[in-house]
Order: C-alpha cells, then structure tokens, then sequence
C-alpha cells in the first residue's frame, strides 16, 4: 500500500527538447522560470481552495495557452501553409471523462474547448473546422489569426520550410506581435504544454496543449489531443501529461502506459515514468517527457532530451521550478 501524500499536488510541463543552458539566454530563462512559477501557483490556489482537479489543470493550461513562450495558442507554431493548428485533451480520472480537439484554428484556449467536449457533447474527439463551431455553441471566446501570430515562431517556419525546399506563405494580414514573444527558445521545432492536479477529494486530472510541430502539414495530429497517447489519467492509476515528438508517444501508448504499470505492475510512479521514458521511448527513437502525479500525492518527471520546463507544487510541499537536466 503506497504511503500517504500531500492531500493536493500538481505538476505543470511546457515542453522539452533542446532545452540547455548554453542555449537560453538570461533574460529567457528569468521569463521561462517566471511562467512556471506564475503557472503552478494559479493551479495550486485552484486546490487549496478545495477546487477539483479538472478545474486547476484547465487554469493552469489556459495561462500556458496565453503565454507567447510556449507552443500552445499564442505562442503555437505555424503550419507549412502559415496557419495555427491547435491541438489539446482532458481528461477526469475520477469518471473517465474525456475531451479532446484537434486542428482548432480561432478558439483562444483549445483546453477550454476539450473540456467543453465533456461538459456539452456526447464524443471525446473532435476535429477542423467543426471543433471550432462547436467552441462557438459553448461560448468560448474566438480570436482571429492576429492573435496566434508570434514573429519568433514565423521566423522558425521561414528556417524549416527553407530546410524543406516549400515557399514561405504570405503573414497573416493581422499580425502582431510584442517583446516578450520575442524570448520565445525553438526548442527544435516541437513543443507542448500540460499539467496533471490531484485535489483534496482525491481525484486526479491532466490536460495536454499544443500548437503541434514547425511545418507540419496535410493535417497532422500527434499525441497531445489522443486519449492514452499524451494524456490519461484515472484514480486507479495516475495522471499524466507528455511532450515530445509525437509519432513516437502514440505508437507507445505513453500515457496510458504509465498508468497501466502503475496499476497493474505494481511499479512506483517515478519507476513507471523512467521505465517507459528512459527505456521504452528512448529504444523506439523517440525523444520528449512527461509529468505525472498519482491520487497519493506523488509526483514524477522524467525527459530523455536536454531540458524540459516544468514545475510542482503540493500541500506542505515548496514550490520546485526546473528547466535543464542536472536540476531536481
């Protein structure tokens, strides 16, 4: 029988990759540290209020989503054709519950609009332009393409369709952009956002955001929006986010991995984390991380690249914000 926690935890991630410190400068490390504190605190203040689990992952993304540092809304990655192709997931572990929306073009929080997949359908997936309309019937806030632009990640667009010999696309006419976004680090190409909370009712949840990878095209989905794929999360088991290169963490199943050798192997959190991360992912090719915490309080990361942005927090417990490989 595992040892009693915190009676609430969290974890947030916002991506991993190349992620070093010969790579950040100090002015985008101080920004990036700032966000995951800013972040964790939002989520923790949900639980210490005695708010549910779905509720502090859904504000903790939403401000990950805001945040032009991050591949997620704002700061998503633009497609091969210039456009914002937005992918998220959440997921309740007390019921099972689960929404997902893929290639969102206008809905300011895509986690928002999962979560409204639970609350206001019948499904758990849905995708272009009528996950969009469905945001709209939930009244969840639109914005034009303006809002998604950053000059940073149109820049990485303009090196990657270079690399891949495609014509740059004209900017959306809107465009705008602004000095923060401007300390936006291409982690290589690839980028997510996520948190899982366990509450004081003992329930758990995770949730998954991403603007998905530099260039992708013909309407590529990867794990962030696939239940079992980049988010699960059930009270029998765990809650778990990923990130990383996608193809990779649905053909492994990566979060509902982890909860099945929590539940049914009998392994630790943290040794299910690194044996599916450090092992698994790693022999297939794949590179990324997740985050995890189980309905004991316990939290784990683990990452096979050379950094990832993430932060905890618990009852009781400091607040530890890591972003480079070497820290705890």
């Amino acid at each position: 029988m595992a040892e009693a926690g915190p009676r609430w935890a969290l974890v947030c991630h916002g991506g991993a990759g190349a992620i070093s410190r010969d790579r950040l400068r100090p002015e985008q490390e101080a920004a990036y540290r700032e966000a995951l504190t800013t972040v964790a605190n939002a989520g923790a203040a949900v639980l210490r209020a005695g708010g549910s689990s779905l509720d502090a992952v859904e504000a903790a993304i939403q401000l990950l989503e805001d945040d032009p540092l991050f591949n997620a809304g704002r700061g998503a990655v633009f497609t091969a054709e210039g456009r914002i192709e937005l992918d998220a997931s959440i997921m309740d572990g007390a019921t099972l519950a689960a929404g997902a929306v893929a290639g969102l073009s206008t809905t300011r929080h895509p986690i928002s609009a999962a979560r409204a997949v639970i609350d206001g359908s019948d499904h758990v997936l849905l995708g272009g332009e009528g996950a969009d309309a469905f945001a709209r019937s939930q009244g969840l806030e639109q914005a034009d393409p303006g809002f998604f632009f950053t000059e940073a990640r149109w820049k990485s667009l303009e090196r990657a369709l270079g690399k891949l010999g495609l014509p740059i696309p004209p900017k959306p006419l809107d465009a705008a952009s602004d000095a923060r976004a401007a300390l936006a680090h291409d982690e290589g190409k690839r980028g997510t956002v996520g948190c899982v909370a366990l509450d004081v009712h003992g329930n758990v949840a995770a949730g998954t955001s991403t603007g998905g990878t530099t260039a992708k095209r013909w309407g590529r989905v990867g794990d962030s929006p696939l239940i079992g794929a980049g988010t699960y999360a059930a009270n029998a088991a765990a809650a778990v986010s990923c990130t990383g290169a996608g193809e990779y963490f649905i053909r492994l199943g990566v979060a509902h991995r982890i909860c099945a050798l929590v539940e049914h192997g009998g392994l630790s959190l943290q040794r299910a984390v690194e044996r599916v991360v450090q092992q698994d992912l790693t022999a297939l090719g794949g590179e990324g991380g997740v985050i995890a915490v189980d309905p004991h309080g316990h939290m784990a990361w683990s990452f096979n690249t050379e950094g990832m942005y993430r932060a905890r927090i618990a009852d009781g417990e400091p607040l530890v914000v890591g972003i480079y490989e070497d820290e705890s």
